[in-house]
């Protein structure tokens, strides 16, 4: 079962890189892929664990679409910056 994901935050392939190492890490997910430029995660597997994806991309500073504002806006703005270095080290 496949399942796409509208986040925030996703910037660069550093971004691409820490999200896909992060959920292709899951059990739950098969495999998922990041379109940087319109902000989309593709996930193959169980949609019925979207909400422990979702968490764990909020986590790392890639909030669903929609779903953080104001002062958790900007801190999950502040945690991508970080995960996005990261990934680029990783890369």
């Amino acid at each position: 079962m496949s399942f796409e994901l509208s986040v925030e935050n996703i910037k660069c392939g550093g971004c691409a890189n820490t999200i896909t190492t992060k959920l292709n890490a899951l059990d739950e997910i098969n495999s998922c892929t990041v379109d940087i430029e319109n902000g989309v995660i593709s996930i193959d597997g169980d949609e019925s664990h979207k909400t422990q994806i979702t968490e764990l991309l909020l986590k790392l500073g890639y909030p669903e679409t929609g779903t953080a504002e104001g002062l958790k806006a900007a801190k999950a703005k502040a945690k991508s910056f970080v995960s996005c270095a990261v990934g680029r080290i990783n890369a």
